[in-house]
């Protein structure tokens, strides 16, 4: 147990962590992602709200 909480530690003081320009391209991808499948999403997301809706009224 001991060598799991050094690690989490030494995980944490790492400095060798995500860089920005790391962090700036995931965004760009999500953001693409997002912007090529806007439609499925939308579809997606309006029928589970359709599904709740309906349930919701039932009880």
């Amino acid at each position: 147990m001991k060598k799991l909480w050094y690690r989490v530690q030494y995980s944490l003081q790492n400095e060798d962590g995500i860089t920005t320009v790391e962090v700036i391209l995931l965004m760009v991808v999500l953001i693409a992602v997002v912007l090529i499948f806007k439609e499925q999403v939308m579809e997606l997301v309006e029928t589970i709200m359709d599904k709740i809706t309906k349930q919701a009224l039932r009880v």
